[in-house]
């Protein structure tokens, strides 16, 4: 570890980020390219110097403008060709489809390049979404459409601790999003084919000869995710069985499997060892068969990412260099990370590397508890210690994003990994067979077997809630104080010293003054929230650790409403009650009239209230206003959209501040 720790990439891993980083949040360098390079060149400079302290400096200030520069580079709208500098309202554009997404409920899904607006070359992706239609087929990767239609803004989360839809597709360079049917499109003769489009033709007709063989739903998508990195046909049941299981890593194609596939070519090639240069023969078999199975997988990025990673191990281990794993662990993230610096901010990217850097820490040490003699004993301790070590790694930063910690992720990982490797080889030679239209039907069953046993043992794990610990919510900075704490305790095994002991007393300190602070700030908390639910009116008051809601919806299920349940997590609200706030309430100093269907307003001593409208109340805007003189207006999801623009224009004459929740998200006041 100390020689990782010294290690002069890592370093440089290190500036990069945070070069990525300080430019992705703070857009800082707003001088352009020219600018920029210049600097670069004029620091690369000054390297030369004799003086090892400066040149330490100017390097690692150097690899922070190319995290930068790197950000820069791939920011699609810092160029003067972006699409959105040519569109105008009657802009006809020329898509490419470049990555079918699953279909929503009532949209099929695609990313898209913007070729040609009004036949000017652009650059910049999309989202395009086609109404659901049973007659026409669905797009592939390379179709080319046209068609005049709107871009319609992403728009943001509507209420409070929701998924940032918006900020996820702006760090894949996504700004924009497109609706239309399929008669409202032209489908272009397109005789040019990329690499992602080889790649999906492929995959549609292993997909498709697979379909031959009689396989179930449910095995056939499990067979698209484990090999293919398809997992657009896997049902909602049983993705959630997967992640209630802990092992929802299996059916994403990921540092697992490539991994996996690597141990058994490395086994597989070792004759190759005897010849002459067979060292160099069997390095560039292997990396050529995991990249042949990355292009069969789709490209993906979480394949790519995986696949590059283990091309830097397979170099190491035909050279036989100690640290082989830690070295190519910090090599290919400095690879990765140069040539796309939005990897940075991808949950898979940052959850495959921590739960990497955990196994490389903790593992040992792990294992070092008890040496058995016994080589099935050893296998599976050793399988034991890497599941607890990439546990680890990335336990704060799952519970973070998913709020949730399966505790019977070792019992899904014992018994399925040791059988990982003959389900992916299985499923190889499955494939091969099937596209040569030669699998044995009886094969295919057997295969199709396994995969549905492995279904039901991950069905019956998931069903055990007694042992899945949800709805568990840590704040970023607290996830990054309990980093800190596993850190330093990690650090304090391993050098064991009164200095390092020092620093984990801290961490923990500084954890319980960070969560005696965060209890203090939610226990004397209180909002006045008006929800954002489509045909819906949701009121809440949050009072310290308790939220009284006014709202028309069922009893039973108000409580797991998406809108609710996010901000109840997030905010650790202990009690939902419900209440009936009787058209009134007073909150921080403020008077809310709340007008709902029956448009009644007519109260007394008034000061300049907070008007809420529901149920698009038939009143006339323009008589309230002059009557009770409100400070502002607003208008929640359950009102018609034709009144919520009548009222906008009626406020703006009136020059009231007006709030419409479908476009601005809830409206939350605090006290």
């Amino acid at each position: 570890m100390k020689r990782l720790l010294t290690y002069l990439p890592l370093h440089f891993v290190v500036l990069l980020i945070l070069g990525i980083c300080f430019q992705f949040f703070t857009q800082f360098w707003v001088f352009g390219f020219i600018k920029l390079f210049t600097l670069l060149a004029f620091l690369s400079l000054f390297l030369f110097f004799r003086s090892k302290f400066l040149s330490t400096a100017i390097c690692f200030l150097l690899f922070f403008f190319i995290g930068v520069s790197s950000v820069l580079i791939n920011e699609s709208r810092n160029y003067t060709d972006f699409y959105e500098q040519y569109l105008n309202e009657n802009s006809s554009v020329v898509l490419q489809i470049y990555k079918v997404l699953k279909p929503g409920n009532f949209y099929k899904k695609y990313e898209a390049k913007v070729v040609l607006v009004d036949n000017n070359r652009t650059r910049g992706n999309v989202l395009l979404n086609i109404l659901n239609d049973s007659i026409s087929e669905p797009l592939k990767v390379d179709d080319r459409i046209t068609l005049k239609s709107t871009f319609k803004k992403l728009i943001p989360p509507l209420n409070p601790n929701q998924f940032n839809y918006k900020s996820y597709l702006a760090k894949q360079g996504i700004y924009h999003q497109i609706f239309t049917k399929n008669n409202f499109f032209l489908k272009l003769s397109s005789s040019r084919s990329s690499l992602f489009g080889f790649s999906s033709k492929l995959r549609f007709k292993i997909q498709k000869s697979l379909k031959r063989y009689y396989f179930k739903d449910e095995e056939l998508a499990v067979i698209n995710a484990l090999l293919l990195g398809q997992r657009q046909d896997i049902s909602k049941e049983l993705i959630t069985n997967y992640q209630n299981a802990g092992a929802i890593h299996i059916l994403a194609v990921s540092g697992l499997h490539v991994g996996v596939i690597l141990l058994i070519l490395a086994f597989v090639f070792k004759p190759l060892e005897r010849v002459k240069n067979g060292k160099f023969l069997k390095t560039f078999i292997i990396i050529l068969l995991l990249w042949m199975f990355a292009f069969v997988a789709g490209l993906s990025a979480s394949v790519v990412r995986a696949v590059t990673m283990f091309s830097f191990v397979a170099i190491g281990m035909s050279f036989r260099q100690k640290n082989v794993v830690a070295f190519s662990f910090i090599s290919s993230m400095f690879f990765l990370l140069l040539i796309n610096p939005m990897f940075l901010f991808d949950v898979g990217f940052q959850l495959s590397y921590l739960a990497v850097l955990g196994i490389l820490w903790t593992q040992p040490k792990i294992y070092a508890i008890y040496n058995p003699k016994n080589k099935i004993v050893d296998f599976f301790w050793k399988l034991f210690t890497v599941s607890i070590a990439a546990q680890v790694g990335i336990l704060p930063l799952s519970i973070y994003y998913f709020q949730q910690f399966p505790g019977l992720f070792l019992m899904s990982n014992l018994v399925i990994i040791p059988f990982l490797g003959a389900i992916l080889v299985g499923g190889i030679v499955i494939m091969g067979l099937s596209l040569l239209d030669v699998l044995p039907q009886i094969l295919g069953d057997f295969y199709g077997s396994i995969i549905s046993w492995m279904n039901a043992f991950v069905r019956w794990v998931s069903h055990q809630e007694d042992f899945l610990f949800k709805e568990i919510s840590i704040s970023f900075l607290m996830m990054l104080f309990w980093y800190i704490f596993i850190f330093s305790g990690i650090y304090f095994l391993i050098r064991k010293s009164a200095k390092t002991l020092l620093y984990f007393f801290m961490s923990i300190i500084c954890i319980q003054v960070l969560f005696l602070f965060e209890k203090k700030k939610s226990t004397t908390k209180k909002e006045f929230i008006v929800f954002h639910k489509s045909r819906f009116s949701i009121i809440g008051k949050r009072v310290r650790g308790d939220l009284y809601l006014q709202d028309d919806l069922d009893s039973l299920i108000v409580k797991n409403d998406y809108a609710i349940k996010s901000y109840r997590i997030a905010e650790n609200i202990k009690k939902i009650r419900k209440t009936n706030f009787k058209n009134f309430i007073q909150f921080a100093d403020k008077d809310i009239l709340l007008i709902d269907s029956l448009g009644v307003f007519h109260l007394n001593n008034l000061k300049k209230p907070i008007v809420v409208l529901q149920y698009s109340p038939k009143i006339n805007l323009e008589r309230m206003i002059v009557n009770i003189k409100p400070s502002q207006i607003i208008a929640d999801g359950s009102n018609y959209k034709s009144y919520v623009l009548r009222w906008e224009k009626t406020c703006l004459k009136y020059q009231i501040s007006f709030h419409y929740t479908g476009q601005k998200g809830a409206y939350i006041l605090k006290d």
